[in-house]
């Protein structure tokens, strides 16, 4: 009789203890990041268990005199590539076309001689900006995945 109360209490304490400990293999890869410096702009992939996102990392541009990262997620492949085709049709429009999406737009500007650049808007408020340049290599990173 005491090993069998012995036998509960220490089954009952062992599986306290898995509870409390559990292995959660998480994985952060950085696919491209076309700009560094003090306007950062790094597009991740982001692995825990089974589930896989991916997060474009940018420095808010509405704070000029402090930092503010902020981050705009995609849940899936499925919606990145979404970015991707915005970015793609953007670079054979016109200054002033919008690609509008739920969480975000891109607004395509162009400037007299000077390069395309696009800005990003998210619907909570965050905005960055971006070249051409930067804009075909994150295409060419989600084209790949």
């Amino acid at each position: 009789m005491k090993k069998l109360v012995f036998l509960a209490v220490f089954s009952c304490f062992v599986a306290g203890a898995k509870a409390q400990f559990t292995i959660v293999n998480t994985s952060t890869t950085s696919l491209i990041e076309p700009r560094t410096g003090a306007w950062p702009l790094d597009l991740q992939r982001i692995i825990k268990e089974s589930d896989t996102c991916y997060v474009l990392s940018f420095r808010d541009q509405q704070y000029t005199s402090s930092v503010n990262m902020s981050t705009l997620r995609f849940a899936n492949t499925v919606q990145l590539r979404y970015l991707e085709q915005a970015l793609t049709i953007l670079k054979k429009g016109h200054d002033g076309d919008v690609a509008k999406f739920k969480d975000f737009s891109v607004k395509r500007s162009e400037a007299k001689k000077a390069d395309v650049w696009y800005i990003l808007t998210c619907t909570s408020g965050e905005i960055t900006n971006f070249q051409q340049p930067e804009a075909d290599k994150m295409v060419a990173a989600i084209h790949v995945l």
